[in-house]
């Protein structure tokens, strides 16, 4: 379980792809003491399991179906993931419940400056739009954010960005048409499977 709140900015060194699975390398000198093999970690919103700790780099196995059902599919060597250790159930637990399953991937639509914000927009998948609303929580690549708008017209969902989130997370490197992790909140999930068991019992 995770919270959406970014712990640190690691970078891909190294990529080694089998026939249904990739290992994956990330540098992350900052959590690197505070991370175990075994340990779960979310990788841009995919919670990874460590699988070998050395340095200031940690490795994990990642599926190939993993790998093409998210947006992990475009990293490459030198990209910036997002990343964030467990929760512990001890601390003040900030942004929201977050799984690690991303529940579907969506497209960037722009990321348009402002002052003290920036406007992010995506449009995300058809499917998915009935669990988002307005000042409802949504966690897009490992980040717990607030949604400002969603238009059930085309599924375009708006959400502000302030400098804090745009410096201590890769969502500033994003440009049109590229691919975002997108999980929903999961209370919207629990409500609808039993709304749906109590209309069918």
């Amino acid at each position: 379980m995770f919270t959406g709140l970014v712990s640190e900015l690691g970078e891909i060194i190294d990529i080694k792809k089998g026939e249904s699975f990739a290992i994956v390398t990330i540098n992350a000198p900052k959590l690197i003491a505070e991370i175990a093999s075994g340990d779960s970690i979310a990788v841009n919103g995919v919670c990874l399991t460590a699988t070998e700790v050395s340095g200031t780099h940690f490795a994990a196995d990642v599926m190939i179906q993993t790998l093409s059902m998210t947006s992990l599919s475009q990293i490459a060597v030198g990209s910036r993931v997002n990343l964030e250790l467990a929760a512990q159930l001890n601390a003040r637990m900030g942004g929201h419940l977050v799984q690690g399953h991303v529940d579907g991937v969506a497209t960037v639509m722009g990321l348009t400056p402002g002052e003290n914000w920036a406007k992010f927009e995506i449009q995300v998948p058809g499917h998915l739009s009935k669990y988002i609303v307005n000042q409802g929580s949504i966690c897009l690549d490992g980040v717990s954010l607030t949604v400002g708008e969603i238009s059930d017209e085309n599924d375009v969902v708006t959400v502000w960005l302030i400098p804090e989130t745009l410096e201590r997370t890769n969502l500033s490197t994003k440009s049109p048409n590229d691919l975002i992790n997108v999980e929903v909140d999961v209370l919207a999930k629990y409500v609808e499977r039993l709304i749906n068991k109590g209309m069918n019992s």
